[in-house]
């Protein structure tokens, strides 16, 4: 957050960028009334570059092997534990995302180390998780941890055989950490565009989008305009559902 405020507040003159992410750009706007700057107004979208769904994970100690089994177990058992990296981390939101869209009332378990959470989650005492893929792909393919669906409109290479939430019986189940590049508002067009077009060759790059889709990110990129829309419907989206759930900085 510290280095998205410093570039709000530096000179617009095309030779300062900062890469923006869901939570810097999207959820702190919602949950932070005093972060200093506004993701909208503040910062000129440059493109997209790529989005890391969240990925249902079950504990293989859990008889669950399917989405639409864990909404129905999440309903019948209430306060089901899914643990996260925090409040308001997209982890933490497609929990509340899946809660919303199921009926079911789960209990959020906030961790300060990842890699409890996974020692958790293979001992069984933390049954379920909403993650992003590089902090499970070890364990899902150890045989730790079962992948129900990816909270995508495709799926991911690095997990081809796991369905998207829509294949599971879900749609319209979407929530993804995704990256992009902005400067600061008032930057020049041409350094910009000179930008955008060079984002687009790199994410075009067989090596680069190996790299990406190794990781489990989708690789993206977008026009100028096309970003600020989605930063926009994003916020919109996701303030919604975090005043529904009641979700705070400290919840």
């Amino acid at each position: 957050m510290a280095g998205t405020l410093a570039a709000s507040k530096a000179t617009a003159d095309g030779y300062t960028i900062v890469m923006g992410a869901a939570g810097p750009t999207v959820v702190n706007k919602i949950l932070n009334p005093a972060l200093g700057y506004d993701p909208e107004k503040d910062f000129a979208p440059i493109s997209l570059y790529a989005s890391l769904p969240n990925v249902v994970v079950v504990t293989t100690k859990l008889p669950i092997n399917s989405l639409m089994e864990l909404a129905d177990y999440a309903r019948k058992n209430p306060k089901v534990p899914y643990g996260s990296v925090g409040n308001g981390s997209s982890q933490h939101l497609a929990g509340a995302l899946f809660e919303q869209m199921t009926g079911a009332q789960m209990q959020h378990v906030p961790y300060r180390i990842t890699s409890q959470m996974q020692t958790d989650m293979m001992s069984g005492t933390m049954p379920v998780s909403f993650q992003l893929l590089p902090n499970v792909l070890g364990n899902i393919k150890a045989g730790h941890l079962r992948a129900l669906a990816i909270a995508s409109k495709q799926r991911l290479a690095a997990l081809p055989d796991v369905p998207t939430a829509a294949e599971a019986g879900l749609k319209g189940y979407e929530s993804a950490a995704w990256f992009g590049f902005l400067a600061p508002r008032g930057t020049p067009r041409a350094p910009i565009d000179r930008l955008n077009k060079e984002i687009a060759a790199a994410v075009a790059d067989p090596a680069v989008r190996g790299r990406l889709t190794d990781f489990g990110a989708e690789p993206l990129a977008s026009t100028p305009e096309e970003f600020g829309k989605y930063i926009s419907a994003e916020v919109v989206k996701w303030r919604e559902i975090i005043t529904k759930g009641g979700i705070t900085l400290e919840q």
